[in-house]
This record gives C-alpha cells, structure tokens and sequence, in this order.
C-alpha cells in the first residue's frame, strides 16, 4: 500500500503533540525539583514543603518518562523501498532491540522508582535505618537508571557502544545528542546528590549541602533539556 500524506500526518501530529508534552514535562518537573533543593537548602517550610514540592514534580517527570516511551515506540520504522510505514498509535510495545525504546523505558522506571522514594519521604519520623532502606535506596537505584538510560540513548544517536569516540567533536553533534548529554551530566549531578544524601546512624547525612546543590543542578539540566526538546523535530513528526 503507498505511503500516502494521510497516513504520514496523523502519527506525525501525534508525535510532535507528545515530544511537546515530554518536553513541557521535563521543563516543569526540573523547575519543581530545582525548587525544592532551593527550599530544602534555606530550611524553608521545613523538610515537609521540599518534599510535596519533589513529589509534584517527580509526577511530571514520571510523566515526561512515558511521553518519552511514547516517542520512541511510535516513531516511524523505514521500509525496504524507504518510504515510511504508517502505523497505528500505540500505548505501550516491547522492543527490544530498539535502544531509543530501551533508553526511554529506562528512565521512565527510573522515576517510579524515584515515585516510592518520594513517597517515603512524605512519611517522615523515621530511622536512619528505615530513610536509607526506604528513600535513599531507591534515590540510588533510580538514578542508576537515569545514567543507564542517557547512555543508551547516546548509544542510539551514535551508533556506538563508546559514544565518545564518535570523531564528531563537540561541534559536530546535532540537537538531539545535546539534550541527551545535558540530561546526563543532570544524572551524574543527580547520582552525587543520591550518594551525599546517606543517613548516618546519628541521622545527619553524609553532606547535605552537596545532596541539596547536585539536586538542584541535575534538576536545573532537565529543565535545560526539556526547553531544548522544544525545537526538536521528533522522527517522523
């Protein structure tokens, strides 16, 4: 059956609509985290306000994380002839071998992840013992996903397993991989938060200058991304 400009414009219009909304959804839940490292910082509100102000924007993050899947679920696959098979929409898939789709599910369970440790956090009045079981555990285990997640997606955009050697230079690189590496030098900040955030048995954690200060500057280079997501054109969008 011939590609027609029908079949192309309907899911190309429901790709741009939802790299819209995991760009906005990055911007926001970046700002929000961003916000509440601020608030946490200057002991405004006490711990309680930081955290409904995490757990808001780890909603929009989690939702940022599905768009993304959504995104590369979608996109549209090249036929032999090169023309574009059109494809019904679809809500969820398993692909394996696609790393856009590995990198993308990735960092969407990576914020359910980070989902419970925000929960927990609302909790308050625990241990030491109960916050690193409860809340620090999976802070490290979501952001061991973010970075996995970013590397895969350099991986997707490079073709490489070692990005880094792709001989383009800084230079050289398009839109896309610029969002990726902003989003993970986010994760690498955001891993250092993670590891600073470790409550010690007389429940004062290991630094909490530097957990405050990696979250808001991780949180600072999503948002970053997400505004940059704006001006990129989705494949096939």
């Amino acid at each position: 059956m011939p590609d027609t400009a029908s079949d192309r414009t309907r899911p190309a219009t429901a790709l741009r609509r939802a790299n819209r909304v995991a760009a906005a959804a990055f911007l926001v839940g970046g700002s929000l985290f961003a916000v509440g490292a601020i608030l946490a910082q200057a002991d405004i509100g006490g711990p309680r306000l930081a955290a409904v102000v995490y757990m808001v924007g780890g909603v929009f993050f989690s939702t940022g994380g599905y768009a993304s899947v959504l995104l590369a679920i979608n996109a549209p696959h090249r036929r032999r002839d090169g023309s574009w098979a059109g494809q019904r929409w679809r809500w969820w898939a398993r692909e394996p071998g696609n790393y856009d789709f590995l990198a993308a599910a990735t960092l969407f369970t990576g914020t359910i992840v980070f989902g419970f440790n925000l929960v927990f956090a609302l909790l308050g009045h625990m241990t030491p013992t109960q916050q690193d079981r409860l809340v620090w555990n999976p802070d490290l285990i979501g952001c061991s996903l973010f970075l996995i997640a970013g590397h895969l997606a350099m991986v997707d955009i490079s073709g490489s397993w070692w990005p880094w050697r792709s001989g383009k230079g800084l230079r050289g690189q398009g839109l896309g991989w610029w969002i990726v590496f902003v989003n993970q030098v986010g994760s690498v900040l955001f891993m250092v938060a993670a590891i600073a955030s470790f409550v010690r048995a007389d429940g004062d954690m290991i630094a909490v200058g530097i957990a405050n200060w990696g979250t808001f500057g991780g949180a600072l280079c999503f948002a970053v991304a997400g505004a940059m997501q704006f001006s990129e054109r989705p494949v096939g969008g």
